[in-house]
């Protein structure tokens, strides 16, 4: 496995550093990191599952629109700012592993290095309230 950008090995520190859930990915969309914020919500911790493909993660939470109808993986915010390298902002249901039906509001961002160099992307998010 190739050696990790600086900006990303920092951004993995930031992320385990915050009270809010969070997640990083490269630039090929393989999950790096999430804190623990975000286990709480998913309901699996990251040392059970480590890195996976984009294919995974987007889909083992089962994302979902108000009427339950499944969202691809392209229309998730974390996924948006991966193919277009701009933010991406969004609201939708996950099922987590507990079994727990949850609203969540993302915000998504890429991760531009020195000089303009893409890295990756980072997602926030939060429970909320559907509108």
């Amino acid at each position: 496995m190739p050696a990790q950008a600086l900006e990303l090995i920092l951004g993995r520190q930031f992320v385990d550093s915050l009270s809010m859930p969070a997640f990083l990915v490269d630039t090929e969309g393989n999950l790096l990191f999430y804190n623990e914020p975000a286990e709480q919500i998913f309901g699996l911790r990251f040392g059970e599952t480590g890195g996976m493909r984009v294919e995974e993660w987007s889909t083992i939470f089962t994302p979902t629109d108000k009427d339950g109808k499944l969202l691809p993986p392209e229309g998730l915010p974390l996924v948006k700012t991966l193919t277009s390298k701009e933010p991406a902002h969004g609201s939708f249901y996950i099922d987590n592993l507990n079994g727990e039906r949850i609203f969540i509001t993302v915000t998504a961002f890429p991760i531009i290095g020195r000089p303009d160099r893409y890295l990756g992307a980072m997602a926030m998010f939060w429970k909320s309230e559907m509108l």
